[in-house]
């Protein structure tokens, strides 16, 4: 889902809760701690995936097992055990309506029922039993990772040929290069000892080793898939040179778990990829060696993930440890049957991993974190997902929420995008050529439009272990994406003039449930305002390091966004780690009747008690390209509200206060139609050389305990006519044909 009808989020949780009261007692598999799993399915949603997975918080006994029973009405059509907080059926459920509930093996108290629907919408997706999944993996020939029956390259056929043979060329050149210019590297380059402690040195030594273990991961990967493409001598030369300069490296020294664990993650994957794909091309020792690695760096991942019954089923939100369950899958799966501990490492992580993709979204997709670490997370799950497909049989791209991520990048990253939106790096330059390799493998008409329009080129090392053909060139049709789309779990909202047009306007709207959790920043009910891909009215400030003064003081502060502070640039709460979870916003109404979109989001929790009232409205009118935002605001104590906005380029303003602002070519005008505001320009942080911010704020002019800001964005500078009439039930704007109604 990613285009909604006028509606009230909320409704479907009232429905619920009037036909499934549940109990007078607490309901134990809910907790009020906003980072540990949340109770799934619930409310009475229609699951896009069939089977859902079921998810509920730990009981406070932490049981050996659960068991869990599913009704359709009075009838138990299911009643299965599980040893983890979670259990994801391998059969496909028949359309209806049911409720769920769970309860420790050991004890009598079930939870609250929850309501679901399966329905002809809800896509099948079923995982075998691992048992089943052992036996598929064991039983195929290597590579296991590599698509079955692929001739080698000088046996191709003129289709393959003209499909990727540009590729080949292109890795093989990149191969024999770096060959030559790619450094070795080795523990005695990084003599610092990091663990966890953030200093700037640490974190410019973790930032090297990340770097350095990439680029040699990159060319063992390219000259083992190259040599079982060609099964040509100097591939298999190179990749021996670095494999053996991986394995060089001491499991307990600078690339250890505790010091890069994405150094020792990539590392493990690598080699076993590697193991796979040289096949019989390796000798015994060396073969036996690497695989060696692979059990003692695996081996520790496994006990760190696993610790305490595995914590990150209880608190799904850890950026690396997401990844590290689905590296060590694709591990365990890729050298199952070469030691006992893969096997084990399987039946902990594949599951896992498949049944719970991505904590940072819910079904429809999307990225809280933003799309920076979006894209990031595509490179990362191509790496993952192809291989493990192959080894499995279970086709990850077939999983109904990657459709809904691809989406989520077509309203927000269109072709055209000069940079990234809403959280950490949201300065930087997307790399459009993995969101064109998601786009090539999910086919659909939408996808394809995408991919057709997306200049890029895909990375070679993904295309060639890309589906032949790619999925996308299955489709016969092309349809742009709607002009407007939100998702609702991440609380974000896209409107665009023509999804069709190069030089379309986009508006992007945020107030997430997410709050300022991990990469994502104190930005609820913020907005960002794009022409043509340039950014008029954005986002400020640059991403030095993680947890840097800069970062905390500026760049993840509310004043450096496009949203309210007051007395002075106080904003929205971002310290302390549970708290800038609870600290968050929601989006609350959205809609769109192809004249007018809509969106409404509340941020009061944000602002802690600061504020008992942060409600934004905003609209976009597409006949006259214009933005109309209105601020209601309230607080329990007098303050002076501030409106802020951020440029690329020099903020221009007359005397009445009325704002222009020209990048690129591209122009906005800012003008009040509520009063009682002044125009004042601010300081900002740290800038990135060689850029330029300006920063701007209208800034109520006495401190009062409720305030409003009602302005428009005229794209394009149009001196567009602005009327605004009372009327018995509220007030009404008219912009050019179309009129707004207001509340008091």
């Amino acid at each position: 889902m990613t285009q909604l009808s006028i509606r009230t989020f909320g409704m479907a949780a009232l429905t619920t809760a009037m036909l499934f009261c549940g109990s007078a007692h607490a309901d134990w598999a809910s907790s009020t701690d906003p980072l540990v799993v949340a109770p799934n399915p619930s409310n009475l949603q229609l699951q896009i995936q069939n089977p859902p997975t079921f998810r509920w918080a730990r009981h406070s006994t932490n049981p050996a097992s659960y068991i869990i029973e599913i009704r359709s009405g009075t009838t138990v059509v299911k009643t299965a055990s599980a040893t983890r907080n979670w259990y994801l059926p391998s059969v496909a459920l028949p359309n209806g309506t049911y409720t769920w509930r769970v309860r420790p093996a050991n004890g009598t108290i079930w939870s609250d029922d929850r309501g679901f629907i399966i329905s002809d919408a809800s896509k099948q997706f079923v995982v075998p039993e691992d048992s089943d999944l052992v036996k598929r993996i064991t039983g195929r020939e290597r590579p296991r990772s590599l698509q079955e029956r692929m001739p080698l390259y000088k046996n191709w056929d003129a289709a393959l040929k003209a499909e990727r043979g540009q590729y080949v060329v292109w890795l093989s050149n990149e191969v024999i290069r770096l060959a030559a210019d790619l450094p070795q590297a080795k523990d005695s380059d990084w003599p610092l000892v990091t663990g966890t402690l953030q200093t700037a040195a640490n974190v410019a030594q973790t930032s090297a080793i990340r770097s350095a273990i990439q680029k040699l991961s990159r060319q063992l990967e390219a000259s083992s898939l190259l040599y079982a493409m060609t099964n040509e001598q100097r591939y298999l030369t190179e990749a021996i040179r670095r494999g053996d300069e991986m394995a060089a490296m001491s499991p307990t020294g600078p690339t250890s778990y505790v010091n890069q664990d994405q150094a020792t993650r990539q590392i493990a994957l690598m080699l076993a990829k590697s193991v796979d794909m040289l096949s019989t091309g390796l000798d015994a020792p060396r073969r036996a060696r690497w695989l060696e690695i692979v059990r003692v760096r695996g081996q520790e991942i496994y006990t760190q993930l696993s610790k305490s019954k595995a914590d990150m089923d209880q608190y799904p939100l850890d950026s690396h440890g997401g990844t590290n369950v689905g590296v060590l899958a694709l591990t365990s799966a890729l050298v199952m049957g070469e030691f006992p501990e893969a096997e084990t490492w399987f039946h902990f992580a594949y599951r896992h991993y498949v049944s719970s993709l991505s904590p940072w979204s819910g079904p429809e997709g999307g990225y809280a974190n933003g799309t920076a670490y979006g894209e990031y997370s595509i490179d990362i799950f191509l790496q993952i997902w192809q291989p493990l497909a192959r080894a499995t049989g279970v086709k990850m791209l077939e999983l109904p929420w990657v459709n809904g991520f691809l989406n989520s990048f077509m309203q927000f990253m269109p072709p055209g995008s000069k940079n990234h939106l809403f959280g950490d790096s949201h300065e930087s330059k997307p790399e459009m050529k993995f969101m064109k390799a998601l786009a090539l493998r999910v086919p659909t008409p939408q996808a394809k439009w995408y991919a057709q329009n997306l200049t890029s080129g895909e990375d070679p090392v993904s295309y060639l272990q890309g589906e032949y053909p790619m999925p996308v060139n299955k489709v016969t049709t092309t349809v742009a994406p709607p002009n407007s789309a939100v998702f609702p779990t991440i609380g974000w909202a896209a409107f665009h003039s023509n999804m069709s047009d190069s030089n379309r306007t986009s508006v992007y709207f945020k107030s997430s449930p997410y709050g300022s959790f991990n990469h994502s920043h104190g930005d609820q009910n913020s907005f960002v305002l794009k022409k043509g891909g340039v950014a008029l009215l954005t986002e400020s400030g640059w991403y030095d390091w993680y947890d840097s003064p800069n970062w905390n003081n500026w760049y993840r502060q509310t004043k450096a966004h496009n949203a309210i502070t007051y007395d002075g640039g106080v904003g929205q709460l971002i310290t302390g780690y549970r708290e800038t979870k609870a600290n968050n916003g929601k989006v609350v109404s959205f809609s769109d009747t192809g004249a007018i979109g809509y969106v409404a989001g509340l941020a009061e929790a944000a602002y802690g008690k600061a504020l008992t009232k942060a409600e934004r409205r905003l609209w976009y009118v597409r006949g006259s390209d214009a933005v109309i935002i209105l601020d209601q605001l309230a607080s329990p104590v007098p303050r002076k509200f501030e409106w802020n906005f951020h440029t690329l380029s020099p903020i221009v303003a007359d005397a009445n206060g009325n704002v222009t602002v020209t990048t690129q070519g591209k122009s906005v005008c800012i003008r009040p139609i509520s009063t009682g505001q002044s125009f004042e320009k601010r300081a900002g942080g740290l800038v990135l050389a060689g850029n330029v911010e300006d920063h701007g704020t209208y800034v109520r002019t006495t401190s009062a305990t409720t305030a409003e800001f009602l302005m428009l964005l005229d794209v394009g500078c149009k001196n567009l006519t602005v009327q605004m009439s009372t009327t018995a039930t509220g007030r009404t704007l008219k912009i050019g044909t179309q009129t707004i109604a207001l509340p008091r």
